[in-house]
């Protein structure tokens, strides 16, 4: 089975399978991003302003490019903009694109819906005396979005899209938005398969990405016992599995490694089963809903369960 290629809202495809660079250690990161394209065949690489690592990122997509083996408009490049920086979209991509080395991003996306007081105790996390995080309220994301339609029209980005929006903030943002996102970039795994957002997704021409489908940090889902019992089943990896379950559902995945090998191991793709997914399903619904990613936003900023759904107790539980 070749990983296959979704087609945005805008026309343009977007392999579904890329490589992710968020915690990607520094000095590692070029080497990674190198292999990804040039050895395991990887088109699509995801990156972001405040993971502090595009100029690497950069610095690859030089090197492969001066090659002559690859075209830029070979390579699917997405990025994102960082919170502090909703107030000054223009900048912040500008800022990307000088650190990536390239004239456009192919998909530029809003890292968060929570703009953060750019004139913080730090640039990046900016947070408040009791440990939440420092919000721009006198901003909106609405506003943001505008901006980022803006970027659209004069070329410095093909497409933009959100990352960790819930149903309820994309209907919002579908009041009165002249694009509609092109994809949505969500924390997803056999833990956290949001199905209700992802067909509202899909239902709109949203392509969701999945930025964790290992279960983020460490790869907790890589030991599940249905896990291993389906990589046994086709002779693949837990991670194959995982990644393909992503595959299976419509859905976009960005697993992260700076390791060749792993990288390479991760690209295999295997048909599964519609029994497959039933079992890969039943994860969550033995175990209950959790969520990895869970930043000290303000709860009453943000978490809210008319936001969150049927997530917004497993999100509160962790944040």
């Amino acid at each position: 089975m070749v990983a296959p290629q979704f087609t945005l809202n805008t026309g343009a495809k977007i392999p579904a399978l890329g490589l992710g660079t968020w915690q990607s250690p520094a000095g590692a990161v070029e080497k990674a991003v190198y292999h990804a394209l040039t050895v395991t065949g990887l088109r699509h690489i995801d990156c972001a302003f405040a993971y502090g690592n595009e100029r690497e990122v950069g610095a690859a997509l030089a090197q492969v490019f001066s090659e002559g083996k690859i075209k830029r408009e070979d390579v699917f490049i997405t990025t994102k903009l960082w919170s502090t920086w909703h107030n000054r979209a223009e900048a912040n991509i500008d800022e990307s694109l000088k650190s990536l080395g390239l004239d456009y991003v192919d998909l530029y996306l809003m890292h968060w819906p929570v703009p953060m007081n750019a004139n913080g105790n730090h640039p990046i996390m900016p947070t408040r005396p009791d440990g939440m995080r420092d919000l721009d309220e006198g901003w909106t994301w609405q506003q943001t979005w505008k901006a980022m339609e803006k970027l659209v029209e004069a070329g410095k980005a093909k497409a933009i899209g959100v990352s960790n929006f819930s149903e309820a903030y994309l209907k919002e943002l579908l009041k009165d938005a002249k694009i509609v996102p092109a994809a949505n970039q969500i924390e997803n795994h056999p833990l956290l398969p949001q199905d209700g957002l992802v067909k509202f997704c899909q239902e709109h021409g949203i392509l969701v990405t999945a930025y964790s489908p290992l279960g983020s940090t460490g790869g907790p889902l890589l030991a599940d016992e249905t896990v291993t019992k389906l990589a046994q089943k086709h002779g693949v990896s837990n991670g194959n599995v995982l990644i393909n379950y992503q595959l299976k559902r419509g859905i976009a995945a960005i697993p992260k490694s700076v390791t060749p090998s792993r990288i390479d191991e991760n690209a295999k793709t295997v048909d599964l089963t519609g029994e497959d997914i039933e079992l890969l399903n039943g994860i969550h619904k033995a175990q209950g809903l959790k969520r990895f990613v869970s930043p000290p936003w303000p709860v009453n900023f943000l978490f809210s369960e008319a936001n969150w759904g049927e997530n917004f107790k497993p999100l509160l539980s962790t944040a």
